[in-house]
């Protein structure tokens, strides 16, 4: 009846004579009864694959049409060329999961080499680990490195500025790892370095954890903080947005230790939030305190070139009191991503994304103001593609009209404030539709 199941009556019966008892009800007698299910599972009826197929599709048809997304905060709609989904089925890497035998993983091995060489480049670092799991993550592991580079402290300082998801991640790590996290407030709308400067005096500090751009999509001027941080005898840990790396002066020129980030921007489609990718790039005298994989080049016995994995300091591989974190998994399929998309825009493509973004963003938020309706919180900071505006008008009635006219239409993060950013998917006619719908409220 069920031919596809693994187990015969005979594999069960020997199984459970290993166990020692003489039923599988035996094997959940710890389960309290309220808690098991005492009747068949509701599952339907099997469906041919038209059938299937139907049914997914009238899923499909309830959810609401693509929408022209204006909103930012970490998700960033850009345009990814179409040869990407081809090449990703490709067999070459479609190899093994987990690249622990590189006879047989060659290609994946190899993607994830490329993919650490391009993030190394864009974040000016000199060691990349294999991506991870968000930017959220990696930067908590960035929290964790600091601690465990430092001798006796375990203090970080993370800006106000930092996107509050990622800032709750980290708190969320270093609740469970007794690490004291301290939030360095924010002026007119980036860090205050005044306070920073007074809490590294303190000497207690391990690492400082701060955006560029930041949560309101503003390029803070952090010159001259890595010589303090230092001469604190502290780590900079900058969290960035991948895609604007292509432009903006990269971490190792602000004097950063560690680079991290989310890697979403870098072509990836939003899909619903999800799945991403974290980057961590640092300096060469930090790498073995970097948690995942390392892939570097070699050659094999015949001098060929090859890749190998290198640095597996993770729980898989060594005691777990020894690992250097437990975050045991690349996001294999998304570096193939990025690396695909990075190739195929070149350095002129990035460029051209950042600059079309800018302006869009610029043009937007010119005519928010021209309205008479809007402000912008920041009017004297400067911002890239993402930018924070008040609103004189109900804010969620907004969203609802626009929404109804087929617009995500920003992030609403106070009252009457909301946060909108632009990118090359965005045309002229889009933010002029947008902008006429605030004309209206």
């Amino acid at each position: 009846m069920h031919q596809y199941f693994p187990h015969t009556q005979a594999d069960i019966d020997k199984m459970l004579a290993c166990c020692g008892v003489e039923s599988l009800e035996d094997l959940y007698c710890d389960v309290p009864a309220e808690c098991r299910l005492r009747k068949p599972y509701d599952l339907p009826e099997g469906k041919s694959e038209k059938e299937l197929r139907d049914y997914f599709k009238a899923c499909a048809d309830k959810l609401p049409q693509s929408l022209t997304c204006f909103a930012g905060g970490g998700f960033y709609h850009h345009y990814a060329p179409s040869v990407i989904a081809n090449m990703l089925s490709r067999s070459e890497f479609l190899t093994a999961y987990t690249p622990y035998q590189p006879e047989i993983s060659q290609g994946t091995l190899q993607y994830i080499f490329e993919y650490q060489s391009i993030v190394a480049e864009l974040t000016g670092l000199e060691v990349s680990n294999a991506s991870m799991y968000d930017g959220a993550t990696a930067t908590a592991e960035a929290m964790i490195m600091c601690v465990a580079s430092a001798r006796k402290k375990n203090h970080v300082l993370i800006s106000a500025t930092v996107d509050p998801i990622v800032s709750n991640v980290v708190k969320t790590y270093a609740k469970y790892r007794g690490i004291k996290v301290t939030v360095i407030p924010e002026t007119d709308g980036v860090t205050d370095l005044e306070v920073l400067d007074d809490l590294l005096a303190v000497g207690d500090v391990a690492g400082v954890i701060l955006p560029q751009p930041n949560c309101y999509g503003i390029i803070e001027d952090l010159e001259g903080v890595a010589d303090k941080v230092h001469a604190a005898k502290a780590l900079l840990v900058m969290n960035c947005v991948a895609s604007t790396l292509a432009v903006l002066r990269s971490p190792a020129e602000w004097g950063a230790d560690i680079a991290v980030g989310d890697g979403r921007s870098l072509g990836m489609p939003l899909n619903y939030g999800g799945p991403s990718l974290g980057f961590m790039c640092t300096k060469k005298s930090l790498m073995r305190k970097m948690p995942g994989r390392i892939v570097g080049a070699t050659k094999d016995k015949n001098g060929q070139r090859c890749f190998v994995l290198t640095l597996q300091a993770r729980e898989q591989h060594i005691r777990r009191e020894k690992a250097t974190s437990n975050i045991c998994s690349n996001q294999g399929i998304m570096s193939l991503y990025v690396t695909m998309y990075v190739a195929l825009m070149g350095p002129k493509g990035l460029q051209e994304v950042n600059e079309l973004s800018a302006s869009g963003a610029h043009y937007l938020a010119q005519e928010l103001v021209n309205t008479g309706k809007c402000e912008m919180v920041f009017p004297d900071k400067e911002y890239l593609n993402e930018f924070p505006i008040r609103c004189n008008f109900d804010v969620d009635k907004f969203l609802q009209d626009a929404f109804d006219a087929g617009i995500q239409a920003g992030l609403k993060i106070g009252p009457d404030t909301l946060l909108l950013a632009v990118t090359e998917m965005q045309s002229k006619e889009d933010i002029d539709r947008l902008v006429a719908i605030v004309n209206q409220q």
